[in-house]
């Protein structure tokens, strides 16, 4: 034989042998959970049980093929159930509740963290530390601070939604507050202040005789002086809050014009927010600078707002209300509260990072007394399909 065939064929039977040796130890499904052996959470939350315990609850979703096999009395009506169990430190509750479980808990799912008012009071940093660490965890996980206890939360059961936890979920994507993930947390931690604000829910009162058959909701921001609660603010001064986060993203408000009956609301399009540092002889300040566009969604007046002067008139109503919104933020956060979730601390950081190197071990006294002024332009672009409201004969629109 050809000794360069005979090395040719020897040498396509090495690698041939090569490949089907390497697939035995190529499984991709040596590590494979079946998911029947899964006990998957979709909620979670902390309370605080006695002086050194705390109590982790958890929210188990039943997958769909098995619901009718789980439950009180195979009701076809459960899909999701709680458990909990208690521990000095999270990740020992976690352990504990593992031993009550037949199946393995699985986090990858987890939506919700919620953490009662008592135990964010005493501080979260140890706590969030486990939820930040722990690999199945994700980053996305939204965090809410409760005035209820945690597993009373999680025992609701929506009427829309599968469980709270699409609830909370959906809410915080609708940006209606503070949308507040386990990365967003951990950039509050170590951002220039260490102040944090994190969405506060309650309980909505529910009409149904069985009391449960309701939902957790947004109601504000719980704010945390470093890594412990200090109190809240209502929906109101959280959205003047988000005007100087840059974060606004849904606002409808109500114009009460001039000379006239009725109101005008104008929805938000589009806004943008940008916070102007300056320290001029040792005072240091802040230029709150927003624009904003609008569109006409509703006219219950006689003005017509197709009329350039009754626009620019509107626009300015609308500067002033957005204004007056974000006094009453600056008032309840940074004069009552002092805690700097404005973004204030890392704005001077970016401008001046030597004066802020030097002096911001003072923060906590240089902040209250930074002078605020404002520069805020809107524009009001569409008025909708009608600029006059239908009762009005054209005699009767006012012009001005």
């Amino acid at each position: 034989m050809n000794l360069s065939l005979f090395q040719k064929s020897k040498g396509k039977h090495l690698v041939l042998i090569h490949l089907i040796v390497s697939s035995v130890f190529l499984s991709g499904c040596w590590d494979r959970h079946e998911l029947n052996d899964l006990a998957m959470v979709t909620a979670a939350g902390i309370d605080k049980k006695s002086k050194d315990m705390i109590e982790l609850s958890v929210l188990i979703n039943v997958p769909k093929g098995e619901i009718g096999q789980q439950g009180n009395g195979g009701s076809s009506s459960v899909k999701t159930f709680v458990r909990k169990a208690t521990g000095k430190t999270l990740a020992e509750a976690m352990s504990k509740l593992q031993g009550i479980l037949p199946r393995q808990i699985f986090w990858g799912i987890c939506k919700v963290f919620i953490i009662d008012e008592e135990l964010a009071k005493e501080g979260i940093a140890a706590h969030i530390d486990f939820i930040m660490r722990y690999p199945q965890i994700r980053e996305s996980t939204n965090i809410f601070i409760s005035g209820q206890k945690v597993t009373k939360i999680l025992s609701l059961l929506p009427p829309l939604e599968r469980d709270i936890s699409e609830v909370l979920r959906e809410l915080a994507a609708l940006k209606i507050g503070m949308d507040v993930s386990t990365k967003d947390l951990a950039e509050m931690l170590i951002s220039d202040s260490g102040d944090l604000g994190i969405p506060w829910i309650n309980i909505l009162h529910s009409e149904n005789e069985k009391g449960k058959q309701t939902i957790a909701y947004i109601t504000g921001t719980a704010l945390f002086n470093k890594d412990k609660m200090i109190g809240h603010i209502n929906s109101q001064v959280t959205r003047g809050v988000l005007w100087f986060r840059n974060e606004i993203e849904m606002s409808i408000i109500s114009l009460k014009p001039w000379n006239t009956d009725g109101y005008i609301s104008v929805k938000l399009i589009k806004a943008k927010t940008k916070l102007v540092p300056k320290i001029e002889n040792g005072k240091w300040k802040i230029i709150f600078k927003a624009t904003s566009e609008n569109d006409i969604v509703q006219n219950s007046t006689s003005l017509d707002t197709s009329d350039p002067k009754v626009a620019k008139k509107l626009e300015k109503l609308l500067e002033k209300r957005i204004e007056k919104r974000v006094q009453l933020a600056l008032s309840a956060v940074q004069k009552d509260k002092k805690v700097d979730i404005l973004g204030f601390a890392d704005a001077f950081h970016r401008k001046y990072p030597k004066v802020w190197k030097r002096e911001k071990n003072d923060w906590g006294t240089i902040y209250p007394n930074v002078e605020v002024s404002f520069d805020i332009k809107t524009h009001v672009r569409r008025e909708g399909m009608i600029t006059t409201n239908p009762k009005f004969s054209m005699n009767g629109v006012n012009k001005e």
